[in-house]
């Protein structure tokens, strides 16, 4: 029986070959000055700044947050006091898709995948004893409550006398990806962008040092995209809401410069330093060259990482510690500014204390013992590397062409172009793994008989209770007059066409919930599902 050839390629399905040289290079026209320059010059492609990690060390956080908001606090203050420098605040199902925790379709899920966040109360218990002037970053996954996050966030620093441009706070709000990618919509996609531009503008106002976005490319990775489909899209995404803020008449300089973008970094490292440093060159030509941008920091890139949920498996749980492992060395050998390392438990559920300080320590022994952050851009000119980050830069020009071509992204999720496509490649990439030509170690080769018995995470049920009743008495002494004239306003601004933002702060500061901010939007704006609006 002929023995079937083995295909070299990379994770997204592009051929390798054996040996590279210079000829590559000379192939694409490569050009130092033009494709590379000097690290923290234009085009940005070996990094934003002059040193990197030489002058300052990225922000090192972990994605965390469970239950209710005292049991979220407490692994906050301990992730703290174990050398972390930012976190993510995980969000629990229910808020993400402005459900308040006593809504019927809650019931199960509060607290269980992040924390419940109601009302300013739950943020002023999320934040208790933390100094949050002194923390890097502060990252929460709002994308379709971006509005509402904000207005939550700001209310509680104004009722507790803190100037609230003085917290360093990194909102996704990125709506458009969960309606292809990641499931967590409200609203339809011409809403969704009306929405998460008003943030975009308020920040660009008045919150200055807050990013009012983090385009998400992660979400979209996760779903099966390849390497050069995740900037694609995002950045399709990301041209939606900058083509809304610029015809509102705020300059591209006004809130570029405090933008992130959200990748994975995948377990294919060459491939993924790759696209980060393609990431940060084709991100200085979208601003300067598509918009005009006369700052330089519009044109520099700064990127969050995380490392990829989906490669981590259940079976041999603590190889994942090397996954982990690999794909932050990718993310730290292509440039990137902030980094979220996952935990070997979490295919299994939120990660243990010991997991996660694990996940923290990898990212610790990477930036203090590895060497990889003594030069800047280590794999520069290496002529794998850098036909790679060619080859991906062209594909994503192609693919931004072709959505151009078809209305952009928000015609493209209506039409489902995005959605097949990523199902394509989910199909083609999981066919890989059951024909065994990618080899996933301890799921279709190098069984154990016996699976590992390792503790897992257990949130406490009875949180779903408390965090119920104390809304409940949350609802029963609040001022209802100015509650009902709260929402009324908002729901008058969201009827006008107005920035809601405003509206939504004094809401929040009313005590009106998430659940009640985002009811009376959809009674204006309508709610997306796959099939449309209803």
């Amino acid at each position: 029986m002929m023995q079937k050839e083995k295909k070299y390629q990379t994770m997204s399905g592009v051929p390798l070959k054996e040996l590279y040289s210079p000829t590559d290079l000379e192939s694409m026209g490569f050009d130092y000055n033009k494709d590379l320059n000097s690290s923290g010059q234009y085009p940005f492609t070996r990094g934003i700044k002059p040193g990197m990690y030489r002058d300052e060390l990225w922000i090192m956080g972990q994605y965390s947050g469970f239950g209710s908001a005292e049991e979220a606090n407490l692994r906050l203050r301990y992730l703290l006091e174990q050398g972390q420098t930012g976190f993510s605040i995980a969000l629990d199902l229910p808020t993400q898709i402005g459900l308040d925790s006593d809504n019927s379709l809650s019931g199960g899920e509060v607290g269980k995948v992040g924390v419940a966040i109601d009302s300013i109360e739950d943020i002023e218990k999320l934040f208790d004893g933390i100094p949050l002037e002194k923390i890097r970053q502060i990252r929460t996954t709002a994308n379709a409550i971006g509005p509402m996050m904000t207005a939550l966030l700001v209310g509680f620093a104004e009722k507790n006398g803190i100037d609230p441009n003085k917290i360093k706070v990194l909102l996704q709000n990125d709506p458009l990806k969960e309606c292809f990618a990641r499931g967590a919509y409200i609203f339809p996609p011409d809403a969704a962008v009306k929405l998460a531009v008003d943030v975009i503008e308020y920040c660009s106002q008045r919150l200055t040092n807050w990013v009012p976005m983090a385009l998400s490319g992660y979400h979209i990775r996760e779903s099966g995209a390849t390497a050069a489909q995740e900037l694609a899209f995002c950045y399709a995404d990301g041209i939606s809401y900058f083509n809304e803020a610029v015809a509102r008449g705020v300059s591209i300089d006004q809130f570029a410069p405090q933008m992130y973008t959200f990748f994975a970094s995948q377990i294919d490292l060459l491939e993924e330093v790759a696209k980060f440093r393609a990431a940060r060159k084709i991100w200085a030509k979208i601003m300067k060259e598509r918009y005009g941008a006369q700052n330089p920091d519009s044109m520099k890139l700064s990127i969050l990482a995380y490392t990829a949920g989906s490669t981590l498996i259940a079976q041999q749980p603590l190889n994942n510690i090397v996954r982990v492992t690999i794909e932050t060395l990718a993310a730290i050998l292509g440039g990137i500014q902030t980094l979220a390392t996952s935990s070997y438990d979490e295919a299994f559920s939120i990660p243990t204390e010991e997991a996660v300080t694990v996940a923290l320590r990898t990212q610790q022994i990477v930036a203090n013992e590895s060497g990889v952050i003594n030069t800047v851009d280590p794999l520069g000119g290496s002529y794998a590397i850098e036909s790679r980050t060619s080859e991906i830069e062209k594909e994503v020009y192609e693919y931004i062409e072709r959505i151009d071509n078809m209305g952009g992204a928000v015609q493209c999720i209506k039409a489902g172009y995005f959605q097949r496509e990523l199902a394509k490649e989910a199909y083609r990439f999981q066919k890989s793994i059951g024909g065994k030509e990618r080899i996933i170690v301890g799921l279709n080769a190098y069984q154990n008989d016996e699976e590992e018995d390792i503790p897992i995470f257990v949130t406490d049920q009875a949180s779903e209770t408390k965090q119920i009743k104390r809304l409940n008495e949350l609802k029963g002494r609040r001022d209802a007059a100015q509650v009902a004239k709260a929402i009324e306003k908002l729901r008058r601004d969201a009827s006008k066409g107005k920035n809601i933002v405003p509206a939504a702060i004094e809401a929040a500061k009313a005590y009106v919930t998430l659940g009640e901010m985002t009811d009376c939007l959809k009674e204006v704006y309508g709610a997306f599902t796959d099939l449309g609006v209803y």
